[in-house]
């Protein structure tokens, strides 16, 4: 069960623009018993609406999109809390359309790009697909990776609280969260080193039937932050709102401190001695 108090949340779009970078990516060839879906490493949006995906060289995937015309795929981003908790999906994403390799004069400059955005290790085991023809299998140790873009034409995001459908247009115009790339590194640091904080939101925040469950930081974006309460009769996510958009860590945490009450973020002003 999902609660959430008034105010603005991310859109779908900026959602999977997040899960782009931070979930986990399964790449599939539709309706294929022939080719197993392949975990990828890399899975790149670019400004004129492809995704670029890296998988192992030699892999099935990457044989059947080495087409001109390519193949039906389908890819699912599963974006995951960073904490251990009893349930870790977040939400899950499907975008559906056709896959091809990437031509092989195309693949340093897309490399490049990628980069200056995702400094990833696995680009630098991405090899052309003359090099990997005949050399590699799937399942060897290191293999290196195949470079395939992936054309969208449908998008699906679904979480706890239903499914909804985003044009590939939205997708293009969305950007993601400021803060996905380091909210694991965040959230960890608050559960781990400040659990009163999390206690105190909980107290004051969560309606009386939710404070007895163990109550843990479930995810953070520009505009609140979400609580997961673990109890008996299951698990309920609680979003609480931040005052105002939030764009740094400096901003992220006195929106915290102001959800706490913490006086001084409400005209008061420290005593001079």
């Amino acid at each position: 069960m999902a609660v959430s108090t008034a105010g603005t949340v991310p859109t779908s779009a900026e959602r999977i623009r997040s899960a782009c970078i931070r979930g986990q990516a399964l790449l599939a060839i539709a309706d294929s018993a022939d080719a197993e879906p392949v975990t990828a490493p890399v899975c790149h949006l670019l400004p004129d609406g492809s995704l670029v995906i890296a998988v192992p060289a030699g892999d099935p995937v990457a044989d059947a999109a080495d087409t001109e015309s390519g193949v039906p795929a389908m890819l699912e981003l599963t974006d995951h809390s960073p904490l251990r908790l009893r349930e870790r999906v977040r939400a899950l994403v499907w975008i559906r359309g056709r896959l091809r390799s990437v031509p092989e004069p195309e693949i340093v400059a897309l490399l490049d790009q990628i980069a200056a955005a995702d400094p990833n290790p696995a680009l630098l085991q991405v090899i052309s697909p003359r090099s990997a023809a005949g050399q590699y299998r799937a399942g060897d140790g290191d293999i290196g990776y195949s470079l395939l873009r992936l054309t969208p034409e449908s998008a699906v995001l679904a979480d706890t609280t239903g499914a909804e459908s985003v044009a590939v247009d939205e997708l293009l115009a969305a950007r993601p969260d400021p803060f996905c790339a380091i909210e694991a590194h965040w959230l960890q640091h608050l559960d781990s080193a400040h659990p009163e904080l999390v206690a105190r939101l909980a107290t004051i925040k969560l309606p009386p039937r939710l404070r007895r469950g163990q109550t843990r930081p479930l995810g953070v974006d520009r505009y609140g932050m979400w609580l997961r309460v673990e109890n008996l009769d299951g698990d309920h996510d609680v979003r609480l709102s931040f005052p105002r958009p939030v764009a740094d860590v400096l901003s992220l945490n006195r929106a915290v401190r102001a959800l706490m009450g913490c006086p001084f973020l409400n005209g008061l002003q420290a005593r001079q001695r």
